[in-house]
């Protein structure tokens, strides 16, 4: 796995925060990581081309 560095305004990071400590992810690089994958299977659909996001 790669590792990435982006900047995200303080106020998303909070609310992504908040949903680790309320459990609905490990930590903020998966809730990161599900964010992306939505946003792939979203334009796959759209798109029809084969999705590669589950990996």
């Amino acid at each position: 796995m790669e590792r990435v560095t982006l900047r995200i305004p303080e106020q998303q990071i909070d609310e992504v925060e908040q949903m680790v400590e309320r459990g609905k992810f490990p930590n903020r690089s998966e809730a990161i990581r599900s964010a992306v994958r939505e946003m792939i299977d979203e334009h796959t659909d759209k798109t029809g081309a084969k999705s590669w996001a589950r990996v």
